[in-house]
């Protein structure tokens, strides 16, 4: 559509090391810039953050657009607002793609708006509409049910948040090449109106959930404090993140950083234990692309075996005590 032209990946990073995510949308901006015959560029914000830049071009970028700043070594939303929309503005992309995370939920918006443009907001898969040389985001909906397909037609660029997890990183390739273009950035310290006073860090030993590789989740069957304990004991064999569905978050048993869901967070971990889950769409539609699903449930109509890769039926109370015993007794070098 008239001038815009290219595909722009937001490589979101976090004290100079590049998240996930930036990887994961790489590996999708080069299939979607691939079928629109376009370049591929991933936008590098902070200070000090160049050395990234080969990762990024390893990874499938063409391009790096490097923006550097003594006020974009942290995230300040109005700096990196101004920055990549004065960015946009003058190199206009077709398609911008930013993690669906918390730096992207606060970002995304604040960019289509003063752009003047559409946000199709957290996608799991994206595809272009030929005809139209338009993208189509594809989302859950109706707790997670249905599948909807969003466009924005009309205008450019076409911003969209995609969740974490949901798609695999790119294969790197060290041999690719690819140019490092370093970008004006014109900010005044009035211009950021808030300051970053603290950065409060996960407590050490515990394991973010959206990386863990082993992931050990309760539900509504593990309904009490000492059900959990169970479940937190078979996690503690295995050196894995807790996970939760909605009702053990609303009930005040593990935290909203545990959910997993519809209205949590999305996981893809190697191996992926849900103890006494139910299986609901709105909790499926955030564990189900896990490499391995352990379902265990007493009930065999439970949706969750449908998805799982092997399902245990029983008492979550009777099989999660045996399991974290034989798990104890392999690691120990037992039988």
């Amino acid at each position: 559509m008239g001038d815009y032209c290219g595909v722009w990946v937001f490589a979101e990073q976090r004290e100079n090391a590049l998240k996930d995510v930036s990887l994961e949308l790489l590996g999708l901006g080069r299939r979607l810039a691939d079928e629109l015959g376009a370049p591929l560029h991933a936008l590098l914000l902070g200070y000090g953050v160049e050395p990234l830049s080969g990762e990024l071009i390893a990874c499938g970028a063409d391009r790096v657009l490097l923006a550097e700043h003594p006020l974009l070594r942290e995230y300040q939303t109005d700096c990196y607002t101004k920055t990549l929309t004065d960015l946009v503005l003058e190199r206009k992309p077709e398609i911008l793609l930013i993690g669906s995370t918390t730096l992207g939920r606060d970002l995304a918006p604040r960019l289509s708006t003063r752009l003047r443009t559409g946000l199709m907001a957290d996608c799991i898969d994206l595809r272009i509409d030929q005809a139209q040389r338009a993208l189509v985001g594809v989302k859950p909906v109706v707790g997670g049910d249905l599948l909807a397909s969003i466009t924005c037609p009309r205008h450019r660029p076409q911003i969209v948040t995609v969740r974490p997890r949901v798609l695999p990183e790119p294969a790197r390739d060290a041999s690719r090449h690819g140019e490092v273009v370093r970008v004006p950035v014109e900010l005044e310290k009035g211009e950021a109106r808030t300051r970053l006073l603290a950065t409060v860090k996960q407590a050490a030993g515990q394991l973010d959930l959206e990386e863990a590789s082993i992931v050990v989740a309760a539900g509504q069957g593990a309904s009490c404090r000492e059900d959990l304990a169970l479940v937190e004991g078979l996690a503690a064999a295995l050196g894995a993140a807790i996970g939760a569905t909605r009702p053990l978050v609303d009930s005040g048993l593990l935290p909203q950083s545990a959910q997993v869901g519809q209205s949590g967070k999305t996981v893809r971990p190697r191996l992926y234990i849900a103890c006494g889950i139910h299986g609901a769409s709105f909790h499926a539609v955030g564990m189900q692309n896990s490499d391995v699903i352990v379902a265990i449930n007493d009930d065999p109509q439970a949706p969750v075996f449908k998805i799982a890769t092997l399902g245990i039926v029983g008492d979550l109370r009777e099989i999660v005590p045996m399991l974290t015993e034989k798990l104890k007794a392999v690691l120990d070098g037992g039988l």
